[in-house]
Formats: structure tokens, sequence, C-alpha cells
């Protein structure tokens, strides 16, 4: 089977190194998966790029341009843009998009840009991977079932946390959110006042980096609050190569 398309990765940036560096195993991870090119290009120029919506070298539509010359090099005349967002918010609503249709004037017409839906909107897969999150932590012995936070970033934006508490409900934990109510104190202290001694935290975050340092500062302090239960945090998401597989069946549909 032809490679038809190449792969473009935006995620939000960051100014810790971590997360970018885990995008680009991912990109790696991905373009294991994907046709060999025969084109003598091949061997220099990548079929998976990543990018960045803030704090890139250049605005995106610039490093979309780039990464559309490449493309052309290549001799594929199509381009598609995965943006690696968990939740629907302003940058996959408006920023992407925007970005995208400037770079579209740009460029030649021979080269067809496609906007792809954001990896949040994989519910059924994410559901599973949060699940092998679940899986690695490892509770002392306790007759009691631990019961699980589901903890997200969150959105201001009207319906913009449904994905979260719909995955949270698939794998039967409450939601709690960083930046919007309900916290993940209050949700603790719900849990608590309840009578729950076992209590685990899934990070939904794509990589480990500023936010998810934060978080594991807070759950020791709040480890010391309610002193009376065990809590434990497992790891974001990661680059892995089932999150790779998800962005494989995305380009699929």
């Amino acid at each position: 089977m032809k490679l038809r398309s190449t792969y473009l990765l935006v995620s939000h940036g960051s100014r810790d190194p971590r997360p970018q560096l885990a995008l680009e195993n991912l990109a790696q991870l991905l373009s294991q998966n994907l046709p060999i090119l025969s084109n003598s290009a091949a061997s220099s120029v990548p079929a998976v790029g990543t990018a960045t919506l803030e704090l890139g070298p250049a605005p995106l539509h610039e490093q979309i341009c780039r990464f559309a010359e490449d493309t052309l090099s290549l001799g594929l005349t199509e381009l598609q843009i995965l943006p690696i967002f968990l939740l629907p918010g302003v940058h996959v609503a408006e920023d992407i998009p925007a970005e995208v249709e400037i770079a579209q004037k740009t460029l030649s017409p021979k080269l067809k840009i496609e906007l792809r839906p954001h990896l949040g909107t994989q519910e059924a897969g994410l559901a599973n991977l949060v699940k092998t999150q679940m899986q690695d932590v490892a509770f002392l012995p306790n007759l009691q079932v631990p019961k699980w936070i589901l903890l997200s970033h969150g959105s201001r934006r009207p319906s913009g946390n449904l994905t979260v508490e719909e995955i949270a409900n698939q794998v039967g934990a409450v939601a709690a959110y960083w930046s919007v109510k309900p916290s993940l104190e209050e949700q603790i202290e719900s849990l608590v006042r309840d009578g729950q001694q076992q209590i685990g935290i899934v990070p939904y975050f794509l990589f480990k980096g500023g936010i998810t340092d934060a978080i594991a500062k807070k759950v020791t302090e709040l480890q010391q609050q309610f002193s009376t239960a065990e809590i434990h945090l497992a790891n974001p998401l990661g680059a892995t190569v089932e999150l790779a597989d998800l962005i494989g069946e995305l380009i699929q549909k």
C-alpha cells in the first residue's frame, strides 16, 4: 500500500521539554505503522511531523507550511493535521482551524490540508488507556474496593468537559478538574467523608510535564491532610504504542 499523505501532530506547546520529547516519540511510533515510501527523499524527510500551537519556533501556520514543503518533496499532495488534544476547548475549536486556514492560503493549491478531529474524540480507546493506567497502580491489601478519580485540566467552555465525564463513567471513576470545579481536593474530601479508605487518581493528561509535577505535589499534601485514606497517583497516558494506534484509527476514519 502506498503512502498517500503526511501527518502533522499538533500539541499545545510547553516550556517544559518533556511533552515535546514525548510528542516526537509518539510521532515515531505512528510512523512505524505507515506504508514505507519508495521516494529517495524518504530517508531524510519524515512522513509524520510535530508542531505546537504555542511556544514553538514559529507561528503554527509557518510550521505547517514548512512541513507542507517536505510533503511536496516526497511527491505527496495531502497533509493531515492531527490535533493531539484531549478536550474540545478554544484551541481545537478556533485557534488551530484559523492557523490551518492561513497556511492553506499561503501554500500551493497542489497541496490539500485536511484538519482531522482532535484526539479526545476517541472516547472508547481513551477509556481503555485510562483503565490500563488504573491497573498499573498497586494498592495495599484491603477488603475495600478502591475508588478512582479521573483528574482533567478542565474547560470553562459549555459542554467542554462532557468527554471527561463520559470516560469517568465508563471506568467507574468520578471526575475532578485542575482549573474548574469540582476540584481534586473537593472530590477526595467527599470520598473520605463517605468512608472511602483507598483512593486512586488518574491524571487525564497526555504526558508528564509541569502540571503533572504540580499534581504530584498536591497529592502529597492531600495525603497528609486526609491521613485516614491511602491516596495513589497513576501516570498520565504517555507516548505508548497503544496511543499511537488510537491516532492511527483517527487517520483511517
